[in-house]
């Protein structure tokens, strides 16, 4: 239905004087065939009545020469005076029993003894084609022109003793013949119209039916649909692949194909397998014998982690296939962290915003008390604050993103009133390479969050954090303490694992994971001990140098 609509929308043949559509193709070149078919036959059919009509009439003239020159009477008749008197009254009747045009009986002389008019007895048979039967004793048909007209008439020879003594021709007048091969002809071509007219009502219904099962589309339209389709499916970024009912593979894009096995393998040599066999951890035999859909699934497809969606292929109702697209887990990861930072720095800076617009209010409100020297002392106390955080981060921060994150975290603790301190010894004076910084921006940040959250319950006066950090030695090392509640034993073994929280509320639980896989992905490890301040101690610690994979 989806395909329809579509393809009522747009069309690449709009333009006036279009080709002609699929559907009038199809119906003229079937009834081309149809009618160059009909017109064989039916000439065939012309030759074959007028050959069959003409042996049939001959056969039948033959066989009553044949009778008439084996009559006892009609040959005792050559020896009588008057032979035409005898032989006239015996043929009359067989000529008119048989529907014969004529029936003439010569001697050897070719003299009649009858004929259909008595006028013509007597005279010399004319046709000049009596000279087989009277010479050579043969039974024969030919086609002569008589006295009555051109003619199809059989030769017969009559025998008295073993000696030929006259000749019996038997004939229907070609006009009769032909008008009966037209009567036969006229049957054969109404019929071969009827079936073509039903040939022709077949031909459009074919066609529209073919044409309905493509969906009104015209050839040209489903090769640039094919173009678009194959095109789509190998740009795309995600890794597609699709069954049918039977679990073989019908469909493998170039993503997919070098997600799964690099350029070992060519994807046609993948059509037609069994899915089990090329990827036995696919989720689409479960989707054919459930007909459900899977969405978001963590699996992993040779040594690479993805996320796959599956879904059934349905056609008139009918389960039809399956269809599986995937992408690495880690170009997910990698969104998501950039995200999570991206929260992590509007956070900031709206604790920032918020802090400052209060700040803001403290001076608009001491001027309009008119005390000038409290807003002065005011403003010069702040700036001594935001100098003194600056300086210690510079100083003690060389990576400008981390200080700024840091710088962030110290607003946001102020506006939720939790006293944030940083070790007097804690110093990062290492560059930090790229995977490093950003595991260290996502660490920090959830880790903090994670902290702020711990402590919001507590008195206000009760909600510390402490955080220290160090490059001394191989490793980078961050430390952050809370006075919140700590963790619960009932979840601290798997504390790092996606979904595990103490919180109850839905879609918690993710940022302790997050942080645990990127600080392994760099090469560090993220480790839970109990804080000098009462809550959960994590530690963070990652290599200098990077890892390369």
């Amino acid at each position: 239905m989806f395909l329809q609509k579509t393809v009522k929308k747009r069309s690449w043949n709009d333009e006036p004087g279009r080709a002609l559509s699929l559907k009038t193709k199809m119906v003229a070149l079937i009834a081309l065939l149809i009618a160059a078919v009909l017109l064989v036959i039916g000439l065939f059919s012309n030759y074959f009545v007028r050959t069959v009509t003409e042996d049939q009439l001959g056969e039948q003239a033959l066989s009553v020469a044949e009778a008439i020159a084996l009559n006892p009477d009609i040959i005792e008749a050559f020896d009588a005076p008057d032979p035409a008197a005898v032989i006239q009254p015996l043929v009359t009747p067989v000529q008119q029993a048989t529907e014969a045009e004529f029936i003439v009986v010569g001697n050897r002389e070719e003299i009649r003894y009858s004929h259909p008019n008595p006028e013509q007895i007597g005279g010399r048979m004319v046709g000049e084609d009596n000279e087989r039967a009277l010479n050579e004793g043969q039974s024969y048909v030919s086609k002569a022109a008589g006295t009555l007209g051109d003619s199809l008439r059989a030769k017969v020879p009559i025998y008295s003793d073993g000696q030929i003594i006259g000749v019996v021709s038997v004939g229907f007048l070609s006009t009769d013949v032909q008008s009966l091969i037209g009567d036969y002809t006229q049957e054969v071509w109404l019929m071969l119209l009827s079936i073509g007219a039903v040939a022709f009502l077949m031909a459009i219904a074919i066609a529209s039916y073919i044409k309905r099962k493509l969906h009104g589309l015209e050839p040209e339209e489903i090769a640039h649909l094919l173009f678009q389709k194959e095109t789509i499916l190998q740009s795309t970024h995600e890794g597609i692949i699709a069954v049918n009912r039977l679990g073989q593979i019908t469909l493998l894009n170039h993503q997919a194909k070098q997600l799964l096995f690099g350029n070992e393998k060519d994807e046609q040599s993948l059509i037609g397998q069994p899915v089990t066999e090329v990827l036995p951890s696919s989720d689409l035999p479960e989707i054919l014998a459930s007909g459900t859909s899977h969405f978001d699934q963590e699996r992993l497809y040779g040594e690479h982690p993805v996320y796959v969606n599956s879904s059934p292929i349905h056609f008139e109702g009918a389960l039809v296939g399956a269809v599986s697209t995937f992408r690495y887990k880690t170009e997910i990861d990698q969104l998501a962290k950039e995200l999570a930072q991206v929260k992590q720095y509007a956070n900031a800076l709206r604790a920032q915003t918020h802090e400052f617009s209060n700040k803001l209010y403290t001076i608009s409100g001491l001027l309009h008390l008119d005390k000038r020297k409290d807003a002065l002392e005011f403003i010069r106390t702040e700036h001594h604050i935001q100098l003194e955080w600056s300086r210690q981060l510079i100083g003690k921060v060389k990576d400008p993103l981390i200080s700024g994150l840091l710088l962030g975290k110290i607003h946001q603790a102020r506006e939720q009133q939790v006293q944030l301190t940083i070790g007097e010894d804690s110093s990062l004076q290492q560059a930090v390479a790229e995977p490093q910084r950003q595991a260290l921006l996502t660490a920090i940040g959830n880790l903090l969050d994670n902290a702020f959250e711990a402590v919001k319950q507590q008195p206000i006066s009760e909600r510390l954090i402490s955080l220290t950090f160090t490059d001394i030695g191989d490793d980078i090392i961050f430390e952050i303490d809370d006075s919140g509640s700590g963790i619960s034993p009932a979840i601290a073994s798997g504390i790092f694992n996606e979904g595990t929280s103490s919180k109850s509320t839905a879609g918690r639980g993710f940022g302790l994971s997050t942080t645990n896989r990127l600080a392994k992905a760099a090469g560090g490890e993220v480790l839970i001990e109990e804080s000098e301040l009462g809550g959960a101690c994590f530690v963070l610690t990652l290599p200098k140098e990077g890892i390369h994979p």
